[in-house]
């Protein structure tokens, strides 16, 4: 069986760590990197009183380009690594997106941590520790 292994990646290190952990791991899985356009919480209940159900919130051409240009990075370190790797862009609340993304057929989730200190996880949050409480699959957590 092919693991289905997703990795978020933001071309950050714990990002480019975790991408280098799942291609040596998963040499033959059929693995996607992940790009979320950070988007801040919005009222989509207001919102979709005033623009319908389908609303989505607009992204730049630039944000879209840039998201580009960092998954080009990912998608060299995999030919690198002599590994295949699908790309995805989204947008949106990133530990959402990627817990949303795990729903559609993924086996396991590979994502990067900072290694904040709780006190800092307190004050900034950690995307990491949301998906791993949230993912309905099994989450690696490289450090």
């Amino acid at each position: 069986m092919t693991d289905r292994v997703l990795v978020p990646y933001d071309g950050s290190e714990p990002a480019t760590v975790a991408l280098d952990f799942a291609l040596e791991t998963y040499p033959d899985g059929d693995l996607t990197a992940l790009y979320v356009i950070p988007i801040p919480e919005l009222d989509f209940e207001r919102l979709e009183r005033l623009d319908g159900p389908d609303f989505t919130p607009p992204v730049s051409d630039q944000a879209r380009e840039y998201a580009a240009r960092v998954l080009e990075e990912a998608t060299g370190r995999a030919g690198a690594a002599d590994c295949e790797l699908d790309t995805e862009i989204a947008a949106g609340k990133p530990d959402r997106r990627i817990v949303e993304r795990a729903q559609e057929g993924v086996d396991v989730v590979v994502i990067g941590s900072h290694g904040r200190t709780s006190a800092s996880r307190v004050l900034l949050g950690s995307v990491a520790e949301r998906v791993v409480r949230r993912a309905p699959v099994p989450v690696t957590v490289v450090r």
